[in-house]
C-alpha cells in the first residue's frame, strides 16, 4: 500500500489550500482515510477523518475551516483547507490503517503566514 500527498505550500493567513492524496495497492473504497499533522516540536495530531460511508470527522481546532471528501473513482481523499491560521502550519500527512498497520504517506508541507 503506498500513499502520495501533495499540495502543501505557503499561504497566507486567511488564505486556502487544498491537499490530496492518492492511494494505491488496497480496496481504497473500504478503508477509513485520514488526514494528520505535526508541528514542529509537537506530537502529530489527527485532523479529519472520512469512512467508507463518507461520514466524516474533524479535530475541533479545524471544525468549519476544514472539509475533507474522497473520490473513490480516482482513489483519492482530499483536505480542502480555508481560512488558514499560522497554527495550521505543519507537516500534513495521509493515513490508512491496513493489516492491522498504519500506512503513512510522505508529508506535504503547509506554512502559513501571519
Amino acid at each position: 500500500v503506498q500513499l502520495q500527498a501533495s499540495g502543501g505550500g505557503l499561504v497566507q493567513a486567511g488564505g486556502s489550500l487544498r491537499l490530496s492524496c492518492t492511494a494505491s495497492g488496497s480496496i481504497f473504497s473500504i478503508r477509513t482515510m485520514y488526514w494528520y499533522r505535526q508541528a514542529p516540536g509537537k506530537q502529530r495530531e489527527l485532523v479529519a477523518s472520512i469512512t467508507s460511508e463518507f461520514s466524516t470527522k474533524y479535530a475541533d481546532s479545524v471544525k468549519g475551516r476544514f472539509t475533507i471528501a474522497r473520490d473513490n473513482a480516482k482513489s483519492m481523499v482530499s483536505l480542502q483547507m480555508n481560512s488558514l491560521k499560522s497554527e495550521d502550519s505543519a507537516l500534513y500527512y495521509c493515513n490508512q490503517k491496513y493489516a492491522g498497520k498504519d500506512i503513512w504517506g510522505e508529508g506535504t508541507l503547509v506554512t502559513v503566514s501571519s
